[in-house]
């Protein structure tokens, strides 16, 4: 009997870990996971819906499952003299995620300190709304600002051509306005944590989720005054803070010595990747970095004199500088080997 009822535990936390990744086709999933029908995954969808963990939507045909806040809460801090982000941490959010495991603890810390002592520093606003909301699977939380605008602020201080510029200057860490009080890590490495990690500021959409290669700009249907950011973590997850900051960090010093280039943000519509000036843009401030890693996600071809200003120009003007080119297609990676083996001229 103790077989069959941890069996079942294993199959309803199956289901739970992947109802909102795939609420269409979960049944068939569990079904095929632990060789059962779907009859038998239906029985457990009933009890979960009936402990008041997930959610039921639609007909019996094609009725969708999620799962049901365990608990929402929301507050609102006014941006004033003394407002500190570990006091509100240890004053309220904390007793809000509850008993969550310790590693999941520390994520949260990190990414709300960081986020919410950005809002304080940066955002040249009044207010600062905050939002929690947990299931039994998952915790999000919203920071939002009624500021100027991240991606605005940052255009503004460096000289960008526009917003989407500004998310890729951010992407690559090391980026602030104030460096007097900031390093410039807090939204690479907190981006880099979480399941999901959005903002929205201005004109433009970012997201970034853990383990994809790609980081998504959309541009919303209307304008967002100051600025939004949204994260999401399993509440289970075995990921550490640790375990982040060592995969970009020299192992000697632990400086963090190594950024992600997502190349196809220097792409504006149907802009192919060919000119000097669009490598250039790229290349801002990589110096700064031992390593960097050129993603050619969705990048279906480079320009010759763009490969060149990466890999022959740049790459002889900083040989103690490794630059590494990943998820790039056959086209691409055959105009990066010319460039690198001085095929093209200045």
């Amino acid at each position: 009997m103790a077989g069959v009822r941890a069996r079942g535990e294993e199959i309803r936390r199956y289901i739970l870990d992947h109802v909102e990744k795939s609420p269409g086709d979960v049944t068939k999933a569990t079904a095929e996971r632990f060789g059962i029908t779907r009859q038998a995954v239906n029985k457990h969808f009933r009890r979960l819906q009936a402990d008041g963990v997930l959610r039921r939507s639609g007909n019996t045909r094609a009725s969708v499952y999620r799962l049901a806040p365990q608990s929402q809460w929301s507050h609102a801090c006014e941006i004033e003299p003394g407002l500190a982000e570990d006091v509100v941490w240890r004053r309220d959010v904390r007793a809000v995620l509850g008993d969550l495991p310790n590693n999941v603890l520390e994520i949260w810390h990190y990414g709300f300190t960081e986020m919410f002592n950005n809002a304080i520093d940066h955002s040249d606003g009044s207010l600062i709304g905050l939002q929690i909301k947990k299931t039994v699977a998952t915790t999000e939380m919203l920071i939002s600002d009624d500021g100027y605008g991240i991606f605005r602020k940052v255009q503004a201080a460096m000289g960008l051509l526009d917003e989407r510029h500004s998310i890729l200057e951010l992407s690559k860490g090391k980026l602030t306005t104030d460096p007097t009080r900031h390093t410039g890590e807090g939204i690479f490495f907190t981006s880099r944590m979480f399941d999901l990690f959005d903002i929205l500021s201005g004109n433009v959409y970012f997201s970034h989720k853990f383990a994809d290669a790609q980081d998504w700009i959309l541009e919303p249907a209307r304008t967002s005054s100051g600025t939004s950011v949204w994260m999401k973590l399993n509440n289970h997850t075995a990921r550490t803070a640790k375990r982040i900051f060592d995969e970009f960090s020299s192992e000697d010093d632990y400086e963090f010595s190594k950024t992600v280039v997502p190349a196809r943000m220097a792409q504006y519509g149907e802009d192919k990747l060919i000119s000097r000036s669009q490598a250039r843009r790229l290349l801002a401030r990589v110096e700064l970095f031992k390593t960097v890693l050129f993603d050619f996600s969705e990048v279906e071809t480079i320009g010759r004199a763009f490969a060149d200003e990466i890999f022959r120009v740049f790459a002889l003007q900083h040989p103690d500088i490794e630059l590494l080119p990943i998820h790039a297609n056959s086209e691409t990676r055959r105009m990066i080997a010319r460039a690198q083996h001085g095929s093209q001229g200045q």
